[in-house]
């Protein structure tokens, strides 16, 4: 100790603090180089410094050590007393030489004199890249056990192997451009988004959906959950950096750390359910083997012994699997400092407190007295402190130990002691490594080195014994109990849901472990554990019971968040219990989150595809309200793909919902479309969204007690939406007829309310020349046999509205000519010279011209208009009238040609009468009299008493009309 004291004097000028001596040292830092030229007599040369500076950053550069320094983000607070006393007493030389340097290199004076620090700070400020765990087996239970049966490899590879070049981590792999990237100018938008987490996170609904695509089978199942961790790790990503940009005391910050939590556990809940179902699935197709009864009173070792309790108990395979899943969660967390990051001393530790002995000052340090001795149980054993900053090292190096061995990286924890210093340190935690000598099984002439520890049952009693030490500090006490499964020790260090579930969990399974290692070991006596190591006994079930009760209310309410009891029930494999539960959150009444909905319908979904189907009804529950989750959210590209994942019936009817509020023509096209590509029945939900919106707000069918003088309604915004609805009818040909009897069923209404503009728009929805598609088609697949009857009868119906709606057109042309465009004779005014008078007989010319031909128009509209108005009331077999019976006869359409024929044709004939009467036709009059009287026909029944008696006035005034003509009433001649 006293030779490696000297080493350490040798290199240093004391007295001084760690600060002043990297001053005095030689120039190994960029401060350093600046402060030896300016302490040369010589002018400084910035461009010279500049040089200097370069070539020392490339030497440095080569002479880095092949592993980084691994550590923390979060590290503890900055300490005020690390500035030194020389820091304090800042030379003007060096001040001067920062000033120059500042302005050498151009930039402002704060890059350089953050790097004036203690190695703590750059320590805490330093760039970092996130550390992978190191996938070394299927199992990976080398942290706590040291081996776990690995299918596809030997575990002995995976066990004692340490790779000296790490593989890129998850995050590098999955985030385009690393942690350090910069906020785009694409993602600065997303900040002025008010749910900025929300905006940036809207496209995973389709990333999901194109991996769900493109993974179909169920072979692929396990492939489609790693891709969707993925998906997950890129956003994760993306809101890591937003977050950044967000100010903390805005609403925004708070949004957007929600969805990015809820990302983060979602990311972790896929990986739990690949490592968890992939295990149970090859579990059911492999044989199990009794291997106790081979292995029982053999000289075998730890490590066979553990391989074949994994392989044969399902239960502590997938506990450890749990285990594995909990330090791959914590190793994400976990960083690299790639730039120079030490603890003060590579090579010696409690450097403050070597220094104070070694320069003979006295064993006290301020008003406490010192350990006067280096090795590591001084500390303990002569119950004295550690220099105030060397204490401060130990308790954030014993933290991140223990981070590290939470994270599943002990050899990194190993290899920040012995970077620290303390390589005695990292001798202790090797004793976990279960023993196994290759050479014992023969079969090569060659030895093979020993793995593990041969006394591991004494290392592990004394570990749990160190674990109980009070004067150890809290962390070094965690870190053995870990090791040594002491549960009541390790909790204290625990400070969230998942560090506690690790923690139950490392116990539980260190408990079996152990148990089986003793029962099966006969060869000699081992180490007795204490008492308190055997009397709990955990199960799963026991200890998720315990995390909800737990005493810490951070756990106990972290149990209680939606991931980690989804999280529960997958551990737990009760899958009718996590239904229920998902159910119950779609139904209450604040909805979960829409990326949590995402993930259970995503959950839903990887249930079916492995074959494992339970409470359809609730499934199918969650399903739909993803599937409107993405209408509300307005993913329209996304909703027939997941409404495929339905029923039939409920296909039908919630996408006929979605595609009622689809308004623009392109739109419907695509939708059309996608839910083809979806295998969507389109036929049947086109019909349904035309059903649903003409009887929405639609109250009973009626006719109105009398003609009014309105003959028009007008057309109110809910009608036009009714009218467009046709729409969806007439995108293929193959629906002519159904858009055939739904135009008819639009009509009838409007015709009911005296709509008849909006009758006559959706009458010319239909293109010309569908009843020739629908005789096509119908030929097309039957050939020669008649039309259906109810196609037949909507044909039928539809020529009828069309003979209506002409001449109801036809009469208001004839109405306007009559009215409006008579001419008007011209006058002269009283006292007209005899030029106005002139002009006067010249207009008088023009008008008789303009009236002749007036009388002509009116005579060929009147000749149009009767012409087309008797085409309704003679209509063949009667107007709307079917003449095939259907074999399920629909009666509510059947009530409603009845009452349009009781509005219609009354109203026609009415209206001819007018055309008649006005015109001066009064003999026509009686002979529409004896036409609505004949029985042929039978128009008489479809009049009320009000409007048979209205009839008849009007054939009373046509009568008066063809006396004065010296004609009789009927309009004959009357005989001398």
């Amino acid at each position: 100790m006293a030779a490696a004291g000297k080493d350490f004097q040798s290199g240093r000028k004391p007295p001084g603090d760690r600060l002043s001596a990297s001053f005095s040292d030689a120039a190994d830092s960029t401060i350093g180089v600046i402060w030896q030229m300016s302490q040369e007599g010589a002018e400084f040369n910035p461009s010279a410094m500049n040089e200097a500076l370069d070539q020392r950053r490339q030497l440095r550069k080569n002479l880095r050590p092949s592993f980084p320094t691994a550590a923390l983000a979060a590290s503890p607070a900055v300490r005020q007393e690390a500035a030194s006393r020389t820091l304090r007493r800042r030379s003007t030389n060096v001040e001067k030489s920062l000033q120059l340097l500042d302005q050498a290199v151009g930039g402002t004076p704060g890059p350089v004199l953050r790097m004036a620090r203690t190695p703590g700070s750059q320590l805490r400020h330093a760039s970092y890249t996130p550390r992978p765990v190191p996938s070394t087996s299927q199992f990976d239970v080398s942290m706590s056990l040291g081996m776990t049966p690995a299918k596809s490899m030997p575990l002995s590879q995976s066990m004692v192997h340490t790779p000296a070049q790490r593989p890129p981590s998850t995050m590098e792999m999955y985030t385009p451009g690393g942690m350090t990237e910069d906020i785009t100018s694409t993602n600065m938008s997303l900040l002025l988004e008010e749910d900025p987490g929300l905006a940036a996170s809207s496209g995973v609904y389709t990333e999901f959906m194109q991996r769900l695509r493109a993974r179909p089978t169920s072979k692929e199942v396990f492939e489609l959950l790693d891709e969707y961790q993925q998906v997950c790790c890129e956003q994760v990503s993306l809101l890591k950096r937003i977050v950044k940009k967000v100010t903390t005391a805005q609403n925004k910050f708070q949004l957007t750390l929600t969805v990015l939590q809820l990302l983060q556990q979602e990311k972790c809940t896929w990986r739990l359910l690949f490592s968890m179902y992939k295990d149970r699935i090859q579990s059911e197709f492999s044989e199990s083997e009794a291997m106790m009864t081979d292995l029982v009173n053999n000289n075998v070792s730890e490590r066979k012994i553990v391989e074949a309790l994994f392989e044969r108990e399902a239960s502590t395979r997938q506990s450890q699997l749990v285990i594995d899943w909990l330090e791959r969660n914590a190793a994400d967390d976990v960083v690299d400092f790639y730039e120079k990051v030490e603890f003060y001393s590579q090579s010696v530790c409690w450097e403050n407190t070597l220094h104070t002995l070694q320069q003979g000052s006295g064993l006290t340090h301020g008003s406490r007295a010192l350990v006067t001795e280096m090795d590591p149980d001084a500390p303990i054993r002569q119950q004295r402190p550690l220099a105030d900053l060397d204490k401060e090292d130990e308790v954030r190096l014993l933290k991140y130990i223990f981070t590290y061995l939470r994270a599943g990286q002990l050899e990194e924890a190993q290899r920040l002691c012995r970077k620290c210093g303390q390589s005695w340190r990292a001798a202790t935690l090797e004793g976990w490594r279960l023993h196994h000598d290759p050479n014992m099984g023969g079969g090569s002439s060659e030895l093979s080195p020993i793995e593990g520890n041969p006394n591991r049952d004494v290392w592990k009693a004394v570990c749990w014994r160190m674990a109980q030490d009070e004067h150890v500090h809290l962390y070094e006490r965690a870190v053995y109990a870990a090791l040594s499964g002491n549960l009541k020790e390790l909790l204290p260090a625990c400070e969230s849901w998942e560090d506690w579930l690790w923690a139950y969990y490392k116990v539980m399974v260190d408990s079996r472990v152990e148990q089986e290692i003793r029962t099966v070991r006969g060869d000699r006596p081992m180490e007795p554990l204490p008492p308190a190591y055997w009397d709990r006994v955990l199960t799963p079930e026991a200890i998720f019971k315990e995390l909800q009760s737990s005493p810490h209310e951070g756990v106990q309410s972290e149990a209680e968040e939606p991931f980690h009891i989804i999280q529960k029930y997958i551990i737990l494999g009760d899958v009718d219990g996590l239904i229920e539960t998902m159910s119950e959150w779609i139904k209450a009444d604040s909805p979960p989150h829409q990326h949590l909905v995402r993930f259970m319908a995503h959950l839903v979904l990887f249930f079916r595809s492995i074959g494992v189907h339970t409470k359809d009804e609730l499934c199918t529950a969650i399903l739909e309200h993803y599937v409107r989750t993405l209408m509300e959210a307005g993913e329209t590209q996304l909703v027939a793909f997941y409404t495929a994942t339905l029923p039939l019936d409920r296909q039908v009817l919630l996408y006929a919902h979605f595609l009622e509020r689809v308004e623009e023509h392109s739109q419907r096209q695509m939708c059309l479309e996608l839910a083809e590509e979806a295998g969507l029945d389109i036929p049947t939900i086109t019909k349904t969204v035309v059903e649903n919106i003409r009887t929405h707000d639609q109250g009973d069918f009626k006719v109105s007690a009398e003609v009014t003088a309105a003959l028009e309604a007008a057309t109110s915004e809910e009608d036009r939406r009714k009218i467009r609805a046709i729409d969806w009818l007439v995108f293929d040909e193959s629906q002519r007829a159904e858009a055939l009897k739904q135009s008819n069923a639009v009509m009838r209404t409007f015709l009911a309310m005296k709509k008849h503009a909006a009758a006559k728009e959706v009458f010319e929805k239909i293109p010309s020349g569908s009843v020739d598609v629908i005789n096509r088609q119908w030929q097309i697949q039957n050939g020669s046999a008649p039309l259906p009857a109810e196609d037949d009868n909507a044909i039928r119906e539809y020529i009828c509205i069309q003979t209506f709606l002409m001449a109801h057109d036809a009469f208001n042309d004839w109405f306007t000519h009559f009215h409006h465009n008579k001419p008007h004779r011209p006058k002269l005014q009283e006292g007209a010279n005899f030029t106005e008078k002139v002009k006067h007989e010249h207009r008088e010319q023009e008008y008789e011209v303009e009236v002749s031909r007036w009388h002509h128009s009116l005579s060929l509209q009147t000749d149009d208009v009767v012409s087309k108005i008797y085409n309704v009331l003679l209509f063949p077999d009667g107007w709307m009238v079917d003449q095939r019976m259907e074999s399920d006869e629909d009666e509510g359409r059947t009530h409603q040609l009845d009452l349009l024929r009781q509005l219609c044709l009354p109203t026609m004939a009415l209206l001819l009468h007018t055309v008649l009467h006005e015109t001066r036709r009064y003999a026509d009059c009686m002979v529409l009299a004896d036409i609505i009287a004949s029985e042929q026909h039978q128009l008489y029944t479809v009049f009320r008493r009000d409007e048979l008696q209205r009839f008849l006035q009007k054939l009373r005034d046509s009568s008066i009309q063809l006396l004065d003509q010296n004609l009789d009433p009927l309009g004959y001649q009357v005989s001398s």
